[in-house]
């Protein structure tokens, strides 16, 4: 089968599954996951550069969409952004140290669930180095754990405002009085390279990729980044903040931005399912299926406590919170539930301002926990 072929029958019978709803509860675009580890199970392969692609698109639009309101309320939460997110993560390494203990799981291979966990290939990449030659095991455990990461997050922003019976009127009014911001329009008359707006989108996208080759040594001997999710993220906030350099448009039209996201999110868990389903059956053969337990109470830890100081100890409301839980996770895919189930484009605010804290928290948690019990 051809590789084309191959993602158009993924996204095709994918999009098929998403829409099956159960009580109430339906995968969206997650189903394109699932069928791509099936296909990628039966040795379907699709180009590396394809997810790479859908992460950035995905990532960039996001930072369009949530800049006009990021920094304000960045500004206004810093503390409570800061806080959960390292109160997700450093809940699930300690879930991560205490299966290491209490289940003999080795280091790597934890490692690798708990980052599979948390959808965090930064986080993968920090435990392979850290692990030497023991590498193999994280990629094994991170390949476990992903799809229940990806869609334990996604199943949790659907049902939890359901069992909290929250009035999604009222949760949208408070979400968007949150991120209320008073924009100063520029009264000059802005000059369009190109009307609806590629060019500042494929410009915003050159500096993401720029900023993701900065690297900063951390101890240890290892280094973090920003990575291509981390970059195009920060500049899309940046480019979407700002809108015009002088009398240059740089902002891009919303239709576009909206169909760019959901594009580049089925493209990413296209590429992230056929890549962990390659093997999956013999590696859970291999270390039993215990695994996927494991994997589950990583994935969930955080969540559940995340939410808890989100509601309880910040008293953030229920979409900021629900917002802040996908950055903490760094799940790209349930943002993209999230803003469908709450119909607000303002969450994507609360993600972005969590997502990097979390991002350089695991990056940071998994070399320390490969070197603490490795």
């Amino acid at each position: 089968m051809s590789s084309l072929l191959a993602i158009f029958l993924i996204i095709a019978t994918g999009y098929l599954l998403g829409r099956i709803r159960v009580k109430g509860l339906d995968l969206g675009s997650a189903g394109v996951l699932l069928m791509a580890l099936v296909f990628g199970h039966f040795g379907v392969e699709v180009p590396k550069i394809i997810q790479d692609f859908g992460l950035v698109c995905f990532v960039t639009s996001v930072g369009f969409i949530a800049g006009p309101k990021f920094f304000r309320n960045f500004k206004a939460n810093a503390t409570s952004y800061v806080l959960l997110g390292l109160a997700i993560i450093l809940s699930g390494a300690i879930a991560c140290a205490v299966i290491i203990k209490l289940c003999g799981v080795p280091a790597p291979l934890a490692t690798g669930l708990m980052t599979g966990s948390l959808t965090s290939t930064p986080g993968l990449a920090a435990a392979m180095e850290a692990a030497g030659e023991a590498k193999d095991m994280a990629s094994i455990g991170y390949g476990i754990a992903y799809p229940f990461g990806v869609i334990s997050v996604v199943f949790f922003v659907q049902l939890t405002p359901r069992f909290l019976k929250a009035n999604m009127d009222e949760e949208r009014k408070k979400m968007e009085a949150a991120s209320t911001v008073t924009i100063k329009p520029y009264t000059g008359r802005l000059f369009d390279i190109e009307p609806d707006g590629f060019f500042a989108f494929a410009a915003a996208v050159v500096v993401g990729l720029l900023l993701a080759k900065i690297t900063i040594p951390l101890p240890g001997g290892a280094s973090f980044s920003l990575g291509t999710s981390g970059g195009p993220l920060i500049a899309g906030l940046i480019f979407g903040h700002f809108a015009h350099i002088g009398p240059v448009n740089i902002s891009v039209n919303k239709k576009l931005l909206e169909n760019l996201r959901e594009l580049g999110l089925i493209l990413f868990l296209l590429g992230a399912g056929v890549s962990a389903g390659a093997g999956f059956v013999e590696i859970l053969k291999e270390y039993g299926a215990v695994l996927f337990l494991e994997g589950a109470v990583m994935a969930l830890v955080p969540m559940i406590i995340g939410f808890f100081v989100a509601r309880k100890l910040l008293k953030l409301c229920l979409f900021n919170s629900l917002g802040s839980i996908c950055g903490g996770m760094t799940s790209t895919p349930a943002l993209g539930t999230l803003i469908r189930v709450t119909k607000s484009d303002d969450v994507a605010s609360a993600y972005a301002a969590t997502y990097p804290v979390a991002l350089v928290a695991v990056v940071l948690a998994s070399q320390f926990i490969v070197i603490l019990f490795g």
